[in-house]
């Protein structure tokens, strides 16, 4: 693993490149070495610099690769047509945002501790888990247990998923014990996502704990965890952004509208074909033309071609950016209780969902009321000739299953959550899949590759080298 950056120069660097868009700064080899390093950042500046890297990692190029990879958008020019036909190698991704961010993150835990501050330890506890979960979902076995001791570990191990995922668990559940602490500081002006609100970050904790457990198939531990999860929209983690170009724009829309117009869209991918196909079918009690809109506009690069809205709707320059959110966490417990059998509970949490939607919330966002449509549904309308149940699908269980996933897949764009559903529901049990097509032949994409500076510094990376469709352990 390349040297990990010193603490200020991090900083700067990150700060830098989220407001700027320019991920290949962290490409110049000579950043990676400073002979005047500084270890004395205070700990607040280091936290709103850990916050940025967060936030930049769930906006990026990986991001974007598995939302087309999920069928939710394709790639139409450039780089990105090569990223939809699934042709990538080990140079067309890297770590040198990835892990520096987490080793952040681990540090700001060593400063909270050695402070005696618990909040903050916490903090920096779910940021790492965040940063760790989104690497081992996307690549598989990756480095943790000696990942941030580089002068001792310099080519550390590469843990298996499972283990990754374990020692995540126990992260989360040593950050909520640290959250739950009496007394901490709280550094609300460098806290840009909870404004250190410590009841909203252990809120936050048990539900990507609950998304983990989805994720290994431990439905009553999800269970579990999302009750104690986010319990309103109020408290949804997301990315703020602004309108100044350069300084605190959402990068989709610096990609979609700004850097990259037309080389990523919605023409050719399945998101708008499920959704039309819901708009268009005999469901009285759903209307999800508004939605369509908030996420499709026709013909901003092209005419009559399907781009992301980044005129009025999710994708504007100031459009927040989510992590995790309430939706997801009842969406978490919709799917596990159907899973488990417990049919009415799983039909609360979704009609709970769709509450929120009729409002026309999403994301820190408001879409319009017109063509905008979420009444409760019943579990007779998952019945063999039920009104949400078009495919007639042979039981309530399943054709409930099938609606949550498909809430899911449309609510989760542009978050890679929705690659882990796409490669996930191939086993979950019962097998409730989405008929996503492929782009091209018949091989479907699994992970993304292990970047070439990894496997040229690093002799710990696992062998024979997986591609692209190679499953990851965790969704065989």
């Amino acid at each position: 693993m390349k040297k990990l950056f010193p603490y200020r120069l991090i900083i700067i660097l990150l700060i830098v490149s989220f407001f700027s868009s320019c991920e290949s700064l962290f490409d110049e080899p000579d950043i990676q070495n400073n002979p005047n390093a500084v270890t004395d950042v205070e700990v607040g500046t280091l936290l709103s610099g850990t916050l940025l890297g967060v936030a930049m990692l769930h906006e990026d190029t990986d991001v974007r690769i598995a939302s087309m990879w999920a069928g939710e958008l394709n790639g139409l020019t450039r780089a990105h047509q090569g990223f939809a036909q699934y042709i990538v190698s080990s140079q067309t991704f890297s770590w040198t945002t990835l892990y520096p961010v987490a080793s952040q993150a681990r540090l700001i835990q060593t400063k909270a501790e050695a402070a005696g501050d618990a909040w903050t330890k916490g903090i920096g506890q779910v940021l790492e888990a965040l940063v760790i979960a989104k690497a081992t979902d996307l690549y598989g076995d990756v480095p943790y247990s000696q990942a941030f001791d580089e002068e001792k570990y310099p080519k550390p191990v590469f843990d298996t998923q499972a283990d990754v995922y374990a020692a995540l668990q126990t992260t989360l559940d040593d950050a909520i014990t640290n959250l739950s602490a009496p007394t901490g500081s709280v550094f609300a002006m460098q806290d840009f996502i909870y404004q250190g609100d410590v009841a909203k970050w252990k809120a936050a904790a048990n539900t990507l704990k609950a998304r983990l457990y989805l994720h290994t198939g431990e439905y009553a531990q999800a269970i579990v965890s999302a009750a104690a999860g986010i319990s309103s929209v109020e408290g949804d983690a997301l990315i703020p952004h602004g309108t100044s170009q350069g300084v605190d724009t959402n990068q989709n829309y610096d990609f979609f509208r700004v850097s990259r117009p037309g080389d990523t869209g919605f023409d050719g991918a399945y998101l708008p074909t499920l959704i039309q196909s819901r708009i268009s079918s005999a469901n009285t009690k759903t209307d999800e033309t508004a939605l369509y809109d908030h996420y499709i506009k026709v013909g901003i690069t092209a005419p009559e071609s399907l781009d992301p809205n980044t005129l009025d709707g999710a994708f504007t320059a100031d459009a927040p950016h989510p992590m995790l959110t309430y939706y997801e966490n009842q969406l978490i417990i919709a799917e596990a209780q159907a899973r488990l059998g417990d049919t009415n509970q799983a039909l609360a949490a979704l009609n709970t969902v769709r509450a929120g939607l009729a409002t026309g919330y999403i994301n820190g966002k408001t879409f319009s009321d017109v063509g905008r449509k979420y009444d409760a549904y019943a579990l007779d309308d998952f019945g063999p000739a039920g009104l949400a149940n078009p495919t007639k699908l042979a039981t309530v269980q399943i054709a409930l299953l099938y609606e949550i996933i498909s809430q899911r897949y449309i609510f989760l764009l542009m978050q890679y959550e929705a690659f882990n559903d796409y490669r996930r529901l191939a086993k979950a049990m019962p097998v409730v899949q989405l008929p996503i097509p492929l782009y091209v032949g018949t091989q479907k994409p699994q992970r993304l590759v292990y970047p070439q500076s990894e496997v040229n510094t690093n002799a710990n990376v696992p062998q024979p080298l997986p591609n692209q469709f190679t499953n990851v352990p965790i969704f065989p």
